[in-house]
């Protein structure tokens, strides 16, 4: 019976209704943004740093996903009503489809952008400043709530004590900056923190010189004499520099030692100072955007008032300059840490101490090490037989038709004779000489048998190698003979060119009669489809001067030449049921011969597989190793 109709139309829409508010979850969460906008280039280090803090204290996930999105003012290479007007349409542009969450300004320069033209910009959206120094170039100006970050202050009459505690004779401080409005400015916060040394310190500015002029005169400095900086954008002369790019000249100049106002100037020549880590500065503003996506309210956050400074020196440079580690305030970070001995050369000690009984342990395992290597040795060789055996199965069993047919035919003539005997004797009418002839058949065919028997039993015996002197002639017949059952199976013309005996080598006639049927099989592969003019395989032995070479021609489609490199490589076939195991296994043969195996191929027109074997010497032997050209 049918449900009523009214419950076959509800009961669906109920589901997919209970569908929909449970999937609700499932369902793609838009991606938040975060837009960071820089007040100088991508490559400032400060920049980099903040931004690798950031990136590491900003939580993103699938519940939660967050994407970053870098913005640069490039100040102060571009400034001005003009330009400002420029980056504001073209940031209001850029980012109309995926308005940011959140702005984070980094630098004083940008967060007074973002304050001039955030009506234009994200109106309402929340603004995070980062690396914002409190009262440089000016105060800090009160901030609409919904502004927030943790102000930069820099401690630089700490940096200035802490230099002089270390330099106790200093007589001269000199203050390098540069010759743009922010470089002025720093100028500017140097000459009143120099009022705080005192009257026994003279201090002297170096404002916008010349990069000659200026690295003539840090030069000749004296030793009471100390530098201090804030790098610079750009030199009297008009040359443009980071500020870390500027470190770096001023230390490189100097006799005497350079301490300066950031972290980024360590590892520049910069013996250090008390400092904000703009990494520390990015994640601080990281935490802050990780609250505010979260819903924390601007005003409900609870900052400090101040970013962290701590002394932070390269001690290369401390080391240089003669300020012993124990006058390095336990809580300072001190980066380029030089190792003691003990922690650079303990390996080489303890090595060294340890040499004379490492020595024998040395020769002990390496006694060890050499059994172990002769047993793996004679294990690969064993493995390598096994191998060669199995392949000798599976030829084996690609020649089971016709061997079946080559015994199948005299056990059916031994048959015939002794039916026919039989009937003789039942008649009455035997004879002597009739019944002598059925029985010379019958031996005959048993010889046959036999003989087919014999030659397969020596193929898949599991022997012992064994290289001696043979004769190659005869052991390519005996290997053909196997095979002329099968090229006539096949319909396949199979030919033997001897050549001049007595072509005697040192070798194993199973293994040599192993790989002449896998090079033959393989061209009775190549012509087994082909025209009967094609069907036909030859078999060659020339002699040379000191080798023989056994060469097995067929007419067949040929090789890729892209194929050739790796044909005798393991596994790699260009049969779509091989093994990829004959051919490599034809080729560990040959050369445990002292031999090589190679190939000549026309695509579309035949192959040609080359054995060549070293021949026997006028003494009786044969080199293990033959230098082939």
């Amino acid at each position: 019976m049918k449900p009523p109709i009214a419950r076959r139309v509800c009961f669906p829409l109920v589901v997919l209704c209970l569908l929909a508010l449970s999937g609700g979850g499932a369902m793609a969460v838009e991606s938040r943004t975060v837009l960071v906008l820089y007040s100088n280039g991508r490559l400032v280090p400060g920049n980099v740093e903040v931004e690798a803090g950031l990136r590491s204290a900003i939580e993103s996930s699938a519940e939660r996903p967050v994407h970053l999105f870098n913005e640069f003012l490039d100040n102060p290479d571009f400034v001005g009503d003009r330009y400002e007007r420029t980056v504001t349409r073209y940031l209001r542009d850029k980012y109309a489809d995926r308005p940011p969450a959140i702005v984070v300004a980094v630098a004083r320069d940008s967060l007074d952008f973002v304050l001039r033209h955030r009506d234009d910009l994200f109106p309402g959206v929340p603004v995070v400043h980062a690396a914002v120094f409190a009262t440089f170039p000016t105060p800090l100006p009160a901030l609409p709530l919904d502004v927030v970050g943790v102000p930069v202050g820099y401690e630089i009459t700490g940096s200035l004590e802490q230099a002089l505690r270390w330099h106790p004779g200093t007589e001269r401080l000199v203050f390098v900056t540069g010759s743009t409005p922010r470089d002025l400015s720093w100028e500017a916060l140097f000459r009143a923190k120099a009022t705080d040394l005192g009257p026994k310190v003279k201090a002297e500015f170096l404002a916008g010189l010349p990069i000659d002029g200026l690295s003539k005169r840090l030069g000749e400095l004296d030793k009471h004499s100390l530098v201090f900086t804030a790098g610079f954008y750009q030199s009297g002369d008009q040359q443009r520099f980071t500020p870390r790019d500027a470190a770096e000249l001023i230390a490189q100049a100097s006799a005497v030692p350079v301490y300066g106002t950031f972290s980024t100037f360590l590892g520049t020549g910069v013996v250090g100072g008390v400092m904000p880590r703009f990494d520390a500065m990015g994640r601080q503003a990281g935490d802050i955007v990780n609250a505010l996506l979260d819903g924390t309210s601007p005003a409900a956050l609870e900052l400090p008032e101040r970013t962290r400074n701590t002394l932070s020196v390269d001690q290369r440079q401390t080391r240089r300059w003669g300020i012993a580690d124990a006058d390095i305030p336990s809580d300072a970070i001190v980066e380029f840490r030089q190792p003691t001995f003990w922690a650079a050369y303990r390996r080489t000690a303890v090595v060294g101490g340890t040499v004379i009984l490492l020595q024998a342990g040395l020769i002990a395992a390496l006694m060890v090490e050499h059994r172990r290597r002769l047993k793996a040795e004679m294990t690969l060789v064993q493995r390598g037989s096994e191998l060669a055996h199995a392949s000798r199965l599976a030829i084996a069993g690609e020649l089971t038709a016709s061997i079946a047919h080559e015994i199948n035919q005299p056990l059916a003539a031994i048959l015939a004779n002794t039916e026919a005997a039989e009937l003789m004797i039942k008649s009455g009418r035997q004879k002597p000489d009739d019944i002598g002839n059925i029985l010379a058949d019958i031996r005959r065919d048993d010889l046959r048998a036999s003989d087919v028997i014999a030659r397969l039993r020596s193929l898949l015996a599991r022997q012992v190698v064994a290289r001696h002197p043979i004769e190659l002639n005869e052991a390519v017949a005996q290997g053909c003979a196997m095979l002329d059952a099968e090229a006539h199976r096949r319909s396949i013309d199979l030919v033997v060119r001897a050549g001049p005996s007595p072509l005697r080598i040192l070798g194993d006639p199973i293994q040599i009669q192993q790989v002449l049927i896998n090079l033959v099989l393989n061209a009775m592969d190549a012509v087994g489809d082909l025209p009967e003019d094609r069907r036909k395989i030859v078999v060659s032995t020339v002699r040379h001067a000191d080798h023989v070479t056994v060469s097995v021609s067929d007419r067949g489609h040929g090789i890729e030449a892209t194929h050739l490199p790796r044909l005798f490589d393991s596994f790699f076939s260009t049969k779509r049921s091989g093994m990829g195991l004959g051919l490599s296994i034809s080729r560990s043969i040959v050369d445990a011969h002292a031999g090589r195996l190679r190939v000549d191929s026309w695509p579309g027109k035949g192959t040609v597989f080359h054995m060549d074997v070293p021949l026997l010497g006028p003494n009786g032997t044969a080199p293990k190793e033959y230098r082939w050209t």
